[in-house]
């Protein structure tokens, strides 16, 4: 049975029930040999404990998208074909953009949110530069099917997770499809093609979106194929214009670090509750040498840049956990690169889904006017671009929505 699947999780419910039930039922009237008696007693014990904890975990699993399938959980998948050594700028010298198109097959996904608002599709990829071999979810905004749009290309938006994280917990945890359709159909966000690809590629660690010769080409795998692929089979714009990134814990971490590195693919970037320094995952691969933390420190990429990267950086987070990294990277920060930094009370959550649920509408709103996509509100009508409103006085609610900063509460009487 699938780990995510309603048949698994049925069937837990049924034997936690069961396991409650025997001891009630079956405690004072177990008889023979004292020693049988007290072997039979702790087994109910130990069945009940065990299909408690099951289905707890089952109910966290579903809840925060932590693990697709049984190879994640235990630590047997393995999504890496091959991991060339692919030189500075991840290409390995392939001319990518020139590559032969190819159509992918896709499928409506399953799981938790995932034939909300129109149904995210999948598709399996087989990465031609990195050589990595996984799974990808795309979701289409409401004007991509309507006439009115059929020659009209629409900005992407690539969705990275936490580790440990499945590349559905955008759709089924954060509800991201769900929260932007309305504003899409009146708007006031951007129609956004929504794409969601998987980033836990080898067993039991986190690649930090790093290229590593020999092991993963998990930022050629982002930052490369995954847009060619888009591109191949979707009316999406060119990059960097019209592509952005966002993430959440180690996913935010990636998608600074991809904006930094490469700003020829990606104009902005969005961080819930990111940081820096690789370390900050101690599992991940990126961390595990001086010289590897370094080339994958958004920090230091954005300080030793031979010129400003033209990119726009959203960093939202509480104190020590995000508010300091957007600090860091805002002060180093220099035209054309801006970066806003939005600071988020203790009051408004912990490391969680319910922290970063909340941001979602926030930072499309940003990526929106950052990346000139504001739009008439149907093809027919014109539109004004919307103003940036004022973060002076700011209260704590505006704080925790991510619609201000924390020098605009600092300013209130």
């Amino acid at each position: 049975m699938s780990l995510t699947g309603t048949a698994f999780l049925y069937t837990t419910i049924v034997l936690f029930v069961v396991a409650l039930l025997l001891p009630l039922v079956l405690w004072s009237r177990m008889r023979g040999p004292r020693a049988l008696r007290v072997a039979a007693r702790m087994l109910m014990l130990l069945f009940a404990q065990g299909t408690a904890v099951t289905l707890v975990f089952l109910l966290v699993n579903n809840s925060d998208n932590l693990y697709d399938n049984w190879a994640d959980l235990l630590g047997t998948g393995n999504h890496v074909q091959q991991a060339a050594d692919l030189g500075r700028d991840g290409t390995g010298g392939i001319a990518f953009k020139r590559l032969p198109k190819v159509k992918q097959a896709f499928q409506t996904a399953d799981g938790p949110g995932m034939h909300a608002a129109g149904g995210v599709r999948v598709t399996q990829l087989k990465g031609r530069v990195s050589g990595v071999n996984a799974e990808v979810y795309v979701w289409l905004p409401p004007q991509y099917g309507e006439p009115a749009y059929r020659h009209r290309k629409f900005p992407v938006v690539e969705l990275l997770p936490g580790y440990p994280g499945s590349a559905k917990a955008w759709f089924g945890s954060l509800k991201a499809h769900e929260q932007l359709l309305p504003l899409m159909k009146t708007g006031q966000v951007a129609p956004f093609i929504l794409v969601a690809p998987r980033t836990n590629l080898l067993a039991g660690v986190d690649t930090g979106c790093a290229n590593i010769p020999g092991t993963v080409n998990a930022d050629s795998w982002l930052s490369i194929d995954v847009p060619k692929m888009v591109m191949d089979n979707f009316r999406a714009e060119p990059a960097p214009s019209g592509w952005a990134v966002a993430g959440y814990s180690a996913g935010a971490h990636c998608a600074v670090k991809l904006a930094v590195a490469h700003p020829d693919r990606y104009r902005a970037a969005v961080s819930l509750s990111g940081y820096n320094d690789p370390i900050g995952e101690r599992n991940s691969l990126a961390a595990q040498s001086p010289a590897l933390r370094a080339a994958n420190n958004p920090y230091l990429l954005l300080k030793r840049a031979a010129a400003p990267p033209r990119i726009a950086l959203y960093v939202s987070g509480e104190s020590g956990d995000g508010y300091q990294a957007g600090v860091a990277l805002q002060s180093i920060a220099k035209a054309p690169t801006t970066v806003q930094v939005v600071f988020l009370p203790r009051s408004a959550g912990g490391h969680t889904m319910a922290l970063w649920r909340p941001q979602v509408v926030p930072s499309f709103r940003w990526l929106t006017l950052q990346m000139g996509q504001n739009r008439p509100r149907s093809a027919a009508t014109d539109g004004s671009t919307p103003r940036s409103p004022s973060t002076v006085g700011s209260t704590h609610a505006a704080l925790a929505s991510g619609t201000a900063s924390r020098a605009g509460a600092a300013r209130r009487p």
